[in-house]
Order: C-alpha cells, then sequence, then structure tokens
C-alpha cells in the first residue's frame, strides 16, 4: 500500500533547482548579450568595390579613365608594373591582445595594356593570400647590449626639454638651449 502524501494549501515549500536553473540562464545571456555590447565593432578599410561596378567595365574597350571614374583611384598601383591598378577592401577587428585580424579581404586587379586599354579583371579574397612567416632572426647592433641597470642609469638626467632657465633657454645648457636655442 501506498502512501499519499497530502500537502497543506499554504504549503509555501517551493523547490530550488528550477529557481537555480532561471538564474543561472538569466546569468548566462547577460554574459552573451554583454560580449556583443563591449565587442569591438568591425573596421572597414579600403576601396570596396563592387561586382556592379565591375561588370560596367569592359575588358578591350574600357580605359584607365572609365575605371577611375567608376572605382575612385587605386589603393595602389604595383611597383615594377603601374599598369596593375590594385583595389584593396578589408574588414578587421581587434583580437585578443588588441592585435588587428582580417575577417575578409577582397582584391581587385585592374591590368592595362601600355595605352591605358583595360585588358583583365582579376579578384582574390583572403583564401587566396600566401601565408608569410616573420624570421625570429635578430638583426645585431652595434655597441653590445647594455643591462636593466645601465639602461635604466643611462637615461636620467639626459632629456631636458627646457633647459636650465625655462623656455628661453639663454642659460648656460646643455645641447640646443631648450626651445629657444640660445644655448652655447
Amino acid at each position: 500500500m501506498t502512501r499519499l502524501r497530502h500537502t497543506h494549501p499554504k504549503d509555501t515549500r517551493v523547490s530550488k533547482k528550477p529557481l537555480l536553473r532561471k538564474t543561472l540562464a538569466l546569468i548566462a545571456l547577460t554574459a552573451l548579450s554583454g560580449c556583443t555590447i563591449f565587442g569591438d565593432a568591425p573596421h572597414y578599410r579600403g576601396i570596396a568595390v563592387s561586382a556592379h561596378d565591375l561588370g560596367e567595365l569592359t575588358p578591350g574597350l574600357s580605359t584607365q579613365a572609365d575605371a577611375q571614374a567608376l572605382l575612385g583611384p587605386p589603393t595602389f598601383q604595383e611597383m615594377f608594373d603601374n599598369n596593375n591598378w590594385v583595389y584593396v577592401s578589408q574588414i578587421t577587428k581587434m583580437r585578443i591582445g588588441q592585435t588587428e585580424g582580417v575577417k575578409q579581404q577582397h582584391v581587385v586587379v585592374l591590368t592595362f595594356d601600355n595605352n591605358g586599354t583595360l585588358q583583365t579583371i582579376t579578384q582574390k579574397d583572403l583564401a587566396d593570400a600566401d601565408q608569410v612567416a616573420m624570421d625570429s632572426n635578430q638583426t645585431p647592433v652595434p655597441g653590445g647590449k647594455a643591462s636593466f641597470i645601465q639602461q635604466l642609469v643611462g637615461g636620467v638626467g639626459s632629456y631636458n626639454p627646457l633647459g636650465a632657465t625655462g623656455l628661453g633657454g639663454g642659460g648656460n645648457t646643455s645641447g640646443a638651449g631648450g626651445l629657444g636655442g640660445g644655448g652655447l
């Protein structure tokens, strides 16, 4: 025989598990929404070239003047061939450590012949980029290496932008005599 538990209508005991779950869910939602509120907005850089604008250019017919009138001046011209105009647009966003990371990149290269007539249109994105590793070697500098104490003590008293007598610089000062230039 099972016994039924009879609860009194004034029994106000509430299970703590649903309340705990609701509280944790509220904290999680607040934390996630805070990430977007306080997150860094993306930065748009360069000259964005739309597909519509590129459709207005026709290889063999369009000229450099047409391209500049439609797209504006290029981001840069290639160093060894001024007939290659490059339009670069990027969307960057701050990463951990306050360094910018490129999220999206679109590169359009317009190649002209020596008469200024458009020959080809090439488009590239971030997937086409070549990854270049930094060289970990260091270039030696003359003078040896100063210790931390030598660097700290060596700089004491070497910076005095106002000179000995203030802005006029008329006194006996080292260097240019302050901002006024009236030193030795």
